[in-house]
């Protein structure tokens, strides 16, 4: 996951360009700490820059931590699991019974590896920006982009295999429909295809720029007006903003997912 989700964002391109400029104060303030920029730069490859981004280090931290964490959480499972380990069962079992078993039913378990990891690396990458000296990855277009593609391709591969190439594309029509309006229908289906995982990508990438960007402007306030007196109330309202963070870092990781299985389950269906 870690590595397709650097690889997004080389290829969609939506990061900065190298060095990020010089921002003095008020909004530039604000939008240096909101933009990703090159912390270390490296060569292009076929076309490809390769330089590693703030983003992408936070992408590889996420994904390290979680291969950390269940790697040492479960390295000896138990009937009855305790402490951390068994917080983190009950986050699997809640998903497992309200996401994607009403979605998926049957195919479940199928999709379940997928599915999970989604929503852990989206709530450690939403976490870490929270983190002092961290950044959000999801905050950027390329991250949120890449894996909203996963999901398109996941659910229709799954649907052409479970259908058939063609099978998958006429199931799109519903029976007993006038020809005349079979071409509408179809062309309304396909766009709607993209445009659904077209807002999965922007819904997750505008709520966590926004969480950040109202946390800074009531920083930036204290730069905008110099005044110490304007810090009494913008410190307190930052640490407030930063604190919902934390819930809003696990409703973005339930929406993705839950909408994840719910446009895999649509695939799935014989008619939509």
């Amino acid at each position: 996951m870690g590595l397709l989700l650097s690889l997004g964002i080389r290829l969609l391109g939506f990061s900065p360009e190298e060095g990020g400029g010089e921002h003095e104060g008020g909004a530039g303030w604000i939008l240096e700490h909101l933009s990703d920029h090159v912390i270390f730069p490296l060569p292009k490859v076929f076309g490809i820059d390769l330089s590693i981004t703030l983003h992408v280090l936070m992408i590889w931290i996420a994904a390290l931590v979680l291969i950390l964490l269940f790697g040492i959480v479960f390295r000896r499972p138990a009937l009855v699991p305790r402490g951390l380990a068994n917080a983190l069962e009950a986050i699997v079992i809640f998903l497992r019974d309200d996401v994607m078993f009403p979605y998926l039913g049957e195919n479940s378990r199928r999709f379940a590896p997928y599915l999970l990891t989604a929503f852990f690396f989206i709530l450690t990458a939403n976490l870490l920006g929270i983190v002092p000296m961290g950044a959000t990855a999801t905050s950027n277009l390329s991250v949120t982009a890449t894996m909203a593609i996963l999901t398109f391709l996941i659910g229709q591969g799954a649907g052409m295999m479970k259908k058939g190439f063609f099978g998958y594309f006429k199931s799109m029509i519903p029976p007993n429909v006038p020809f005349f309006v079979i071409p509408i229908l179809f062309i309304a289906e396909i766009m709607g295809l993209f445009t659904k995982h077209f807002a999965l990508a922007i819904r997750l990438f505008a709520n966590m720029l926004a969480d950040h960007l109202v946390f800074y402007t009531f920083l930036g306030l204290i730069f905008i007006f110099r005044s110490v007196i304007i810090a009494f109330l913008a410190v307190p309202s930052a640490v407030a903003i930063d604190l919902l963070a934390i819930l809003i870092a696990f409703i973005q990781a339930y929406i993705f997912t839950m909408l994840s299985a719910v446009f895999i389950g649509l695939a799935l269906e014989e008619e939509h």
